[in-house]
């Protein structure tokens, strides 16, 4: 359910798609195709899409370079949330993290248990946020993607939702950055 404000422009968003896998190719990634697909129809731009291996050193340092991107507004994941060895995202991601979002797992548990039942458990979604940059990670069904796009990502990623969203907060997220120079400079 989404509340738009009509007296708001729309704000379009500079999203990356990072999809973890060890199976798949960027061309047989339908969860990533999914997400890049709603991103550019809410009016986004679609900033990268790339496919790396289920290895915390690699998923790391694409999420670390595209935190650093001033270009960058938000980065989602999909893959590797999981309980398998190989599901390793959280590991890699979450040490990022300069707060973390426990609303959001929360909501997407209570959308994913009316869809699928008690087997939400077996995911490890989460989010939060470093520097500037806001870092949503999904499992890597395409169900779940569209789950957590179309029933939160697409409302939160809206300027004009309301009574609050991401990204009217979205400049002030480095306010603590500041200060510390300030801090310093002093």
């Amino acid at each position: 359910m989404s509340n738009l404000d009509p007296s708001k422009p729309f704000e379009p968003l500079s999203i990356a798609v990072l999809t973890v896998s060890d199976t798949r190719a960027l061309a047989e990634d339908k969860s990533g195709a999914l997400l890049s697909e709603r991103i550019k129809a809410a009016g986004h731009k679609l900033a990268d899409r790339v496919l790396v291996k289920d290895e915390v050193k690699a998923i790391r340092a694409k999420v670390k370079a595209w935190i650093a991107n001033k270009n960058i507004d938000v980065v989602i994941t999909t893959g590797g949330t999981g309980f398998t060895g190989r599901d390793v995202t959280p590991e890699a991601v979450e040490p990022l993290f300069e707060k973390k979002m426990e609303g959001f797992s929360a909501v997407f548990h209570q959308i994913s248990m009316q869809k699928i039942g008690t087997s939400t458990i077996q995911s490890r979604a989460l989010a939060g946020s470093a520097k500037s940059t806001f870092i949503f990670c999904l499992p890597g069904s395409p169900g779940a993607c569209r789950d957590a796009w179309d029933e939160i990502l697409v409302h939160q990623l809206d300027l004009r939702h309301r009574p609050c969203n991401f990204v009217e907060i979205l400049p002030r997220l480095g306010e603590h950055l500041k200060r510390g120079k300030l801090k310093a400079a002093k």
